[in-house]
Order: C-alpha cells, then structure tokens, then sequence
C-alpha cells in the first residue's frame, strides 16, 4: 500500500470518527438539527483544511481565507477577515498589503502549528500602530531577520503560522462583495528554508494528507471540551444571560491578543427576548455577534444577527440596549436569533482604554417590546 493510500484511509477514518463522536451524544448531541450543524462545521473544517494544508509551502507562502460566510468555524466575525500562511522560523518574510478601510490590522504568530495541529500559543502579535500605513492604506512588515525599529516581528523557534486581521466598524460587512481588496503577499527574502518537491510525490501527498486529518481533529475532538468538561477561559460564561468581566485572551491560540473578550449562552423559550444593556468603551472598534453551540456565526449575510458601533443607536446617556428575539420586535438594535432557542452571544473590544463595563441582560416577554 502506498503512503498516500494509507494517509487517505486515516483520513476517512478520522472523519467517521469526528462523524460518530463529535456529532453524537458524547458532545450532548442528540437533537437533529443539533447533529446537522455539527457535522456542517466538520465539512467546513475540511473545506479549511483542503484550502490552507493540502498544498502549502514556507518558501513560496502564500495567504488563504481562513474563513468566509459560507465556511465558518473558530469564533467568526461578521465584521472581521482573517489571512492566514505558512512560515518557517529560519526564513524572514516581508508582508505587504492595505487596510482595505480596516480600522483596526494586526498579525499574530502562532507556534506549533506546522503539522496541521490547533495552535499550541500567540508568540507574536504586530498591530496598526507598530508599523507605518500609507495614505492609500498600504503597508509593509518584515518578519524575522535582525531586529528593526518599526514594522518588524519576531519568529520565536517554534513559529509556524501567521494570522492577519482586518476589522472594520462600517455598516456593511467587508464580506458582503465587493468585498476591499486587502492584496495581501507574503515572501520568503532570507533565509534557508526548504521547499516541497515541485511534482507531487507519494510521501509529499501523505504528508498533506495527514495534515488535513490532523488539522480536522484538532478543532473538533481535541479543541472543544466535552460539554460541562475542562475549565473555560476566564471570558466564558457557561450560565445563561451572565456575562463575565471582559478581558483581554493573553497567549490564548488563534485569538486576537489586542481584544478584550466576554461571551455568554442565551437560552429563550418562543415567546421570550433578551434585552442587553451595554455601554461601547473607548476602544478602535467593537461589536457584539451570535454564534452557534460550533462557534459559528449566523448568518450575517442575511440578517441582523452582528451589531457593531457604526451599526447600533445608543441611548441619550450613550448606553446600548440590544434586544435577541426571535421575530423583529419593531425597536432599535435587534438581533435574530434566526428561530433558535440557544446560541453564544459574543462581545468583542479591540484596543480597549480604561475600564470595560460589564454587559447586562435580562429576559422579558417578546410581547412587552413593542
């Protein structure tokens, strides 16, 4: 049997086990619908897989959506786009690229994450105001190499991967096409870094392939805890309606170091609401999303499911009341639950200054919100 065959029935194998396991009761899977969206975000992991490990190359990188509105997993952002390319800590690499009309652009490096592995740390975060942006919003960044004062990054020993965040805070989702050309390039120009072959072979095919059935089963059986399993970060809230403190992730994998985070389940019966009570900080930009139990967003494309400052209507005294209902209950700032009774609500603060009041919420009768 060759390397790539046997690579190929690991792979089916890992997808019917992720299949049976993830999208069954060992996770608290037991409805249908709950099955179907757990084995949609495994395809979607796939499909993440296929664009960004199957064909990949440190000395020739080059940067792939990680996520788009029909291929959503990890905490997606209606009002984010993540890039993201393969690196090889012997090299030095300059990125250039434009803001697109971003507020906020970063890069992260994430460590541990060569063999298609969920991402052992952050080593590295690069924002907006660590290196120079043109008028027309282009800039430039070199990554590893001798030290520079400005627009320069480390490569720690055991970075792997490279992450590029763009928000903006605008009515429109950057996602919804014409989406801005953001013409991101990445180049190797130093460094002793080896390349694949440049015709397929039987172990370069394996070795892709087993990446993709390591990439799937990293963010899937090993990246999220069993229900009610495993502490959760401190920004996490297993209780309904109770949102934490908002704190920035630290060294957490794949997250956006500049941000402060709080998330909470909502969990409402068909004629109730949630009423959230917030108040924006002082911050580059910052919104509020619904996801689903997979991390999912909804379906931003479609509805009111996101609410971001350029979006919601505040109140007189500058607060934010943001209504979750399932049907639009005819007042400012709703969000669809697009029919479902339990989903994540997600805030995000990028680049917070001072302290960050905790949102509050309430459920009410749908009825009462006329």
């Amino acid at each position: 049997m060759s390397e790539s065959r046997r690579a190929w029935d690991h792979l089916l194998a890992t997808l019917g086990e992720v299949g049976e396991r993830f999208a069954g009761p060992e996770w608290a899977i037991a409805a249908p619908d709950d099955e179907a969206e757990a084995l949609r975000v495994l395809l979607h992991h796939l499909a993440t897989g296929v664009e960004t490990q199957l064909e990949q190359d440190p000395a020739r990188p080059t940067f792939r959506a990680i996520v788009t509105p029909w291929r959503k997993a990890l905490g997606d952002n209606a009002d984010a786009r993540y890039h993201d390319a393969l690196v090889d800590p012997a090299g030095t690499y300059r990125i250039r690229g434009r803001t697109g009309g971003a507020v906020y652009v970063s890069i992260t490096v994430e460590a541990g994450a060569a063999d298609g592995a969920f991402p052992s740390g952050t080593v590295g975060v690069l924002n907006d105001t660590e290196f120079d942006v043109d008028d027309d919003g282009a800039f430039e960044v070199v990554l590893g190499g001798p030290p520079r004062e400005r627009g320069w990054l480390a490569l720690a020993d055991d970075a792997s991967r490279l992450t590029v965040r763009h928000y903006w805070e605008q009515v429109d989702s950057p996602s919804r096409p014409p989406a801005p050309d953001l013409a991101l390039e990445i180049e190797l120009i130093d460094g002793d870094v080896a390349s694949p072959p440049p015709a397929p072979t039987d172990a370069s095919v394996a070795a892709a392939i087993e990446r993709m059935a390591t990439y799937v089963r990293s963010r899937t059986l090993e990246a999220i805890a069993k229900p009610g399993e495993g502490e959760p970060p401190p920004f996490v809230s297993r209780e309904p309606h109770t949102f934490p403190p908002p704190v920035r992730p630290g060294a957490h994998a794949l997250a956006a170091a500049d941000a402060a985070y709080s998330m909470a389940p909502y969990l409402l019966g068909p004629d109730e609401a949630l009423v959230m009570t917030a108040r924006w900080p002082e911050c580059r930009c910052a919104n509020v999303s619904l996801w689903n139990r997979q991390m999912q967003t909804f379906d931003y494309l479609r509805g009111p499911v996101s609410l971001n400052r350029a979006q919601a209507v505040a109140e007189p005294d500058g607060t934010i009341r943001i209504v979750l209902a399932h049907a639009d209950p005819g007042v400012p700032n709703w969000l669809s639950t697009e029919g479902r009774p339990f989903g994540l609500v997600f805030w995000r603060f990028m680049l917070p200054a001072g302290e960050i009041a905790t949102p509050t919420a309430e459920v009410v009768p749908a009825a009462s919100l006329g």
